[in-house]
């Protein structure tokens, strides 16, 4: 079995130089684009994915992103923006052994959640718009997969699905504009349709990407991702109840991966030494946790835990620099510790 270990996206800070130097250095095995929502709405989750599309118009309004006739100033900022970082990625790669590399775009039902309609309102209450925007999200993320290929030779691309809202759109919890009222929510099928178009355009033979996709809630939503070719679950390891359990099992049985994120996202605050919360578990710690709960999925050897991708819990984004560092590199040891412990590298 292959343990690697990666970040789920966001870091903090606003220097995309130091922050990929960062992953670069920490993450051999898988380091991912990095996200700095720091630099502002142009490069936060929906802004970087918006700047992917360009069949469709879009602009950044008051209220935030909306579909519009003609892509605005700022669409056309968050490209300019996208297409500087991977000037940069590309220069910072040429002497390193890229084997793969992550990428992140949000999921078409968290975008159709978060943006607007031209009239106002939920891109999520209009059947036809919220179909449009998937589709040109499929297309657009199809064609960053190449650029990525182009610009860094011989790597494998792994492309990330942020869907953090995808769970509530199903339980018919997304407000409506006037905070009266909720959207309707849609069928599991119709959610994995729409998954499903963006999920075979990057893993189709010309983008030839892996797909995985990350949820943080606790509501993981398993039954829409079965009717899915995606590869990979990606999750916070401690939002998941152990109702949730045989489902994850059952998802591994039928050759997909998990991911779970087991490295908190932000370290214990300062105070008193006498009234400071519990220090910060170590990667030794984490490991263990992380093999207990093989366990209880039925795997109690570790020689038999499947590959397993090691994440923080969620982004970075609101660590301090400091610990995102560190939770990079518990990551990194606790892939490696799972890996040695297996019998399948030296300690």
């Amino acid at each position: 079995m292959t343990h690697r270990a990666t970040g789920v996206g966001s870091m903090p800070g606003d220097s995309f130089v130091e922050a990929m130097k960062t992953v670069l250095g920490e993450l051999a095995d898988l380091p991912f684009l990095v996200e700095l929502p720091e630099r502002g709405p142009h490069a936060a989750m929906i802004g970087r994915t918006a700047a992917m599309i360009t069949d469709i118009g879009i602009d950044l309004q008051p209220a935030g992103w909306r579909l519009t006739d003609a892509s605005g100033l700022d669409h056309q900022r968050a490209a300019s923006l996208l297409a500087q970082d991977l000037d940069v990625l590309e220069e910072l790669v040429q002497d390193a052994a890229v084997g793969r590399l992550k990428v992140q775009a949000t999921g078409p039902w968290t975008m159709a959640a978060s943006m607007e309609r031209p009239r106002g309102d939920r891109v999520l209450g209009d059947h036809g718009a919220r179909r449009d925007l998937a589709q040109a999200l499929a297309e657009g993320l199809r064609v960053h997969v190449q650029e990525i290929r182009r610009r860094v030779a011989g790597a494998d691309v792994v492309v990330q699905l942020d869907e953090p809202a995808l769970p509530a759109v199903l339980a018919a919890l997304i407000p409506t504009a006037s905070g009266l009222g909720r959207h309707r929510s849609v069928t599991q099928q119709e959610a994995a349709t729409a998954i499903e178009w963006v999920a075979s355009a990057v893993i189709g033979p010309d983008a030839g990407a892996e797909v995985a996709l990350h949820c943080c809630a606790a509501d993981l939503p398993l039954g829409v991702l079965r009717e899915t070719s995606v590869d990979a679950l990606s999750f916070d390891l401690s939002a998941v109840p152990s109702s949730r359990y045989d489902e994850l099992a059952e998802w591994i049985d039928s050759g997909r991966a998990l991911w779970p994120g087991v490295v908190p996202t932000v370290e214990p605050p300062d105070g008193p030494p006498n009234e400071r919360p519990d220090e910060s578990p170590t990667a030794t710690e984490l490991t263990e946790r992380l093999i207990s709960w093989w366990a209880d999925l039925g795997y109690t050897d570790v020689e038999s835990i499947p590959n397993t991708t090691v994440t923080p819990a969620c982004g970075l984004a609101g660590a301090s620099p400091r610990w995102a560092r560190s939770a990079l590199d518990a990551a990194r040891d606790i892939a490696r510790n799972l890996s040695v412990q297996a019998g399948k590298i030296e300690p």
